[in-house]
């Protein structure tokens, strides 16, 4: 039973948790090693702290094994009705299918992904099983396929909207543009974007879904960590590495320039995640962050920010501080044409 039930959003038509929980980290592989118990309770420690909004992918861990313990989460716990569950596809292309690759920022060079109409239910069905349920409550495509136009790919998912396998359309890492287009062809629920204190959201995008009653999902909200103030170093199993903001010579500079904002926290005797995350909260109406944590301690925290309000005078201090912190190296995905 949730015990402390927090502030919701709406994205689209649908309600969420004003701030849910990114499960991307609770598989091997991303932040180092970890075990299916402790990521269960991490996943029974959001949903008794009132996170209503879980986030996966088919692309999370090996095999499907993201969804496989979001999904065993819900069945122990007998949420599922009480869940906005979001899932994503394109990443986990089937065997035989061409991948077609674009180049992102960080140092693993290029994401591939197959977005073709005629894979989108195969990559549903295998969703809906890992996941163990009947309906795919915000369905992703993960990233836009360069060779395919967005509003294709859209179209196939209404065709699962349509048949009751998925409920609302989701659009990840797209431009204004591709909304729009994607838009015209199916309402879109929600935007996953990648958007924090160290990696603004693209204004045209921003823009675009106030205008068309689109919410936005924010990834990596709190800087894949680096906005807790507590990232000194990154292993070599630790999928940061790969982010040019986390080498060696880029992160003592950039802990040393984000000293401002953490002091700020300090004095509204606030955790700097949750400042981070209360600060974006104030951002747009309907942006809902999904910070990742395998803390339980840590993801009560992080969703307790969804009850803070931050005064206009402070909102101006922080924007003061940020606009002198411009990290070292890179921190966003995907550069902005």
């Amino acid at each position: 039973m949730t015990t402390n039930p927090i502030p919701t959003r709406t994205l689209g038509t649908l309600t969420s948790s004003a701030i849910g929980l990114g499960a991307m980290v609770l598989s091997p592989g991303m932040y180092g090693d970890i075990d299916d118990d402790r990521a269960l309770a991490a996943l029974g420690a959001a949903l008794d702290a009132g996170a209503t909004h879980l986030d996966t992918s088919d692309a999370y861990g090996e095999a499907g094994h993201n969804e496989r313990l979001v999904g065993r989460a819900l069945r122990d716990s007998g949420r599922r009705d009480e869940v906005l569950l979001a899932t994503k596809f394109g990443l986990a292309i089937p065997e035989g299918a061409e991948a077609h690759g674009f180049p992102v920022t960080y140092d693993f060079g290029e994401v591939k992904v197959n977005a073709e109409p005629r894979y989108v239910r195969g990559y549903a069905e295998s969703s809906l099983r890992n996941l163990g349920t009947d309906r795919i409550d915000l369905y992703y495509l993960h990233f836009p396929d360069p060779t395919v136009p967005v509003e294709d790919t859209a179209g196939a998912v209404a065709e699962l909207i349509k048949d009751g396998d998925v409920r609302h359309l989701g659009l990840s890492n797209v431009t204004a543009h591709q909304l729009r287009r994607a838009h015209a062809v199916h309402p879109v629920a929600a935007v996953q974007a990648q958007w924090s204190m160290w990696s603004p959201v693209d204004p045209e995008l921003l823009a675009a879904a106030g205008e068309l009653g689109v919410g936005i999902v924010a990834w990596s909200p709190l800087g894949s960590g680096f906005l807790t103030g507590t990232v000194q170093q990154v292993t070599d199993d630790d999928f940061r590495r790969v982010i040019p903001g986390f080498r060696a010579e880029n992160l003592k500079a950039n802990n040393d320039r984000y000293a401002p904002v953490r002091a700020i926290a300090a004095e509204l005797d606030l955790t700097p995640s949750q400042l981070a995350l209360a600060w974006l909260l104030h951002q747009y109406e309907h942006v809902v962050p999904i910070p990742g944590s395998r803390t339980p301690a840590h993801i009560t925290e992080n969703l307790a920010a969804a009850r803070v309000e931050l005064a206009p005078v402070t909102l101006a201090r922080i924007d003061q501080a940020l606009a002198a912190f411009a990290p070292d190296g890179t921190a966003t995905l995907i550069e902005r044409n």
